[in-house]
């Protein structure tokens, strides 16, 4: 019983500090604990295929450069905001309410950012509007 209850113990310890071990960003006092898209593999998978995701959640996609991008909601499933940011991680353009691509008989569409872009955060629908986000606030990336 003992050795049972040590290793519920570990197991507490183990998922609270994977917990506080997240990457974070944060925009104006609001931080999203978020998974990071920060290879081609990764983020051309991004959000596909996932039912749901915590507010306080989310993904941000790190390029190696600043340009264009437009991202599109092939396979996601669940309306987001993408808020695109420039290399000083200033907010350049928003993506309100992006609806999930439900035609499988054509393309997508794309959703551009308005100016270059090295960091894309996608967060739920909403939020965005919810917490005020326009351009120029700026987002403080925490990596762990």
């Amino acid at each position: 019983m003992t050795k049972q209850l040590s290793l519920l113990g570990v197991l507490v310890l183990f998922l609270s500090s994977c917990h506080i071990n997240q990457h974070r960003v944060t925009i104006n006092d609001i931080t999203f604990a978020v998974e990071l898209a920060d290879d081609d593999n990764k983020r051309a998978l991004g959000l596909m295929y996932r039912k749901e995701m915590a507010d306080d959640d989310g993904m941000l996609f790190i390029f190696p450069d600043s340009q264009m991008r437009a991202f599109w909601m092939k396979n996601t499933l669940i309306p987001l905001d993408i808020l695109y940011f420039d290399a000083n991680k200033k907010i350049v353009s928003i993506s309100e309410n992006t609806p999930p691509c439900k035609n499988t008989s054509s393309r997508c569409p794309n959703y551009p950012s308005l100016k270059p872009t090295k960091y894309v955060l996608e967060i739920n629908a909403g939020l965005s509007e919810k917490y005020g986000f326009k351009a120029g606030d700026e987002m403080i990336i925490n990596l762990k």
